[in-house]
C-alpha cells in the first residue's frame, strides 16, 4: 500500500460524520450500559446523521467536492446545518432527561463547533484532527485514562499525517484543529464535573 492509500483509508474510517456518529452510542455503552447506548442514538442521529445527509445531498448535487468539503469556501452551510442539529440535540438531551455524560458530550461538540467554525471561514482548520481529538477526550474519560489518552493521541496523529499527506491541510491546521478538539472538550467535560 502506498502512503496516499493509507492516508485516503484513515482519511474515510476516521472522518468527523464517521466518529460523530458512532461515539455517543459507544460513550453512551461503556458509562451506562444498554439505555447510555440507546441515548447515544439520539444524539448520533442528530450530530452525525443530519450533517451527513445534508453533505450528502450537497455532494450529490455538485455544490459539495466530497464528503470531506475540501474547499473551504463551501463548507459554511453544511456547518450551519451541523450546529441547527447539534442545538437540536442538545435541547431534546436535556428536556427528555438524558444522562449527563452525553450532555456534556453533545456540548463539547457544540463547543467545539464554537470555535473551529468561525475560524474556518477564514483559515482551513481540520475538522478531522478536531472531532479524532475530542473523541479521545471523550473516551480518555469512560475508560482508563492513560491507556486510552496514549492510544488515541497516536490515532490523532494517524489522523493529522493523513490529512496533511493528501495535502488537506497544513501542518498547522491540523495541530490547531486537535488543539481546539482536545482543550473544548476537557474543559466542556471538567465544567460539568467529570459526570
Amino acid at each position: 500500500m502506498t502512503g496516499d492509500i493509507v492516508a485516503k483509508r484513515v482519511t474515510n474510517l476516521l472522518a468527523p460524520q464517521v466518529l460523530v456518529i458512532a461515539m455517543p452510542p459507544l460513550v453512551g455503552l461503556l458509562a451506562q450500559g444498554w439505555i447510555g447506548a440507546a441515548w447515544g442514538l439520539v444524539a448520533s442521529a442528530f450530530c452525525g446523521g443530519v450533517p451527513a445527509a445534508v453533505i450528502a445531498v450537497g455532494v450529490r448535487s455538485g455544490r459539495l467536492d466530497s464528503h470531506h468539503i475540501v474547499e473551504r469556501s463551501r463548507r459554511t452551510g453544511p456547518l450551519l446545518a451541523a450546529v441547527a442539529a447539534v442545538l437540536v440535540a442538545l435541547a431534546l438531551l436535556v428536556v427528555m432527561g438524558a444522562p449527563t455524560l452525553l450532555v456534556a458530550t453533545v456540548t463539547a461538540m457544540l463547543a467545539a463547533l464554537a470555535v473551529t467554525v468561525p475560524v474556518t471561514l477564514r483559515w482551513k482548520i481540520s475538522f478531522h484532527a478536531a472531532v479524532s481529538a475530542g473523541t479521545v477526550v471523550v473516551f480518555a474519560h469512560v475508560l482508563p485514562a492513560w491507556p486510552a489518552g496514549i492510544a488515541g493521541a497516536a490515532v490523532v496523529a494517524l489522523v493529522c499525517w493523513a490529512r496533511v499527506r493528501l495535502a488537506h491541510h497544513t501542518w498547522a491546521q491540523v495541530v490547531a484543529g486537535a488543539v481546539v478538539g482536545t482543550v473544548t472538550t476537557w474543559v466542556t467535560l471538567a465544567t460539568f464535573g467529570g459526570q
